[in-house]
């Protein structure tokens, strides 16, 4: 098993980053061929997904879907003021089994990976294993 940690850069509350590219090259310095790539998130406001990378605006729709399934101003307990950022990484996940096949993550052809911030901006980070396999 190869591991380590990518960090992520948000810089707004609720954004989408492809962190695509970061996992390719990542894998690449493993020289693993074949196997699962496991990614996760050590953030309880931040998530991960697999979605569309080709239409910018999917990634506002998806922000957006979340503004409206989670209500920012309800009254909610916890102190911090960060609520809504948990529910919608709780939504969202905090881990990816991803397929390896030729060195690549065997993604379809419109998927890319992203971070997703609930509660940014924030530096954060992404720690990812390679099982050969």
């Amino acid at each position: 098993m190869k591991s380590g940690t990518m960090s992520v850069s948000t810089r707004r509350s609720m954004e989408l980053i492809d962190i695509t590219r970061q996992v390719y090259a990542a894998l690449t310095d493993a020289a693993v061929r074949d196997g699962v790539c496991i990614l996760f998130n050590p953030h309880t406001t931040a998530g991960l997904t697999i979605n569309e990378g080709a239409d910018p605006d999917v990634k506002s729709d998806i922000i957006d879907g979340f503004r409206n399934i989670v209500p920012l101003a309800h009254p909610f307990k916890h102190l911090e003021g960060n609520s809504p950022a948990h529910i919608m990484a709780s939504l969202m996940g905090s881990s990816l089994t991803i397929a390896i096949l030729d060195g690549a993550p065997q993604l379809g052809t419109w998927q890319k990976i992203f971070f997703c911030e609930f509660d940014g901006p924030r530096t954060r980070k992404v720690h990812y294993h390679f099982i050969e396999g």
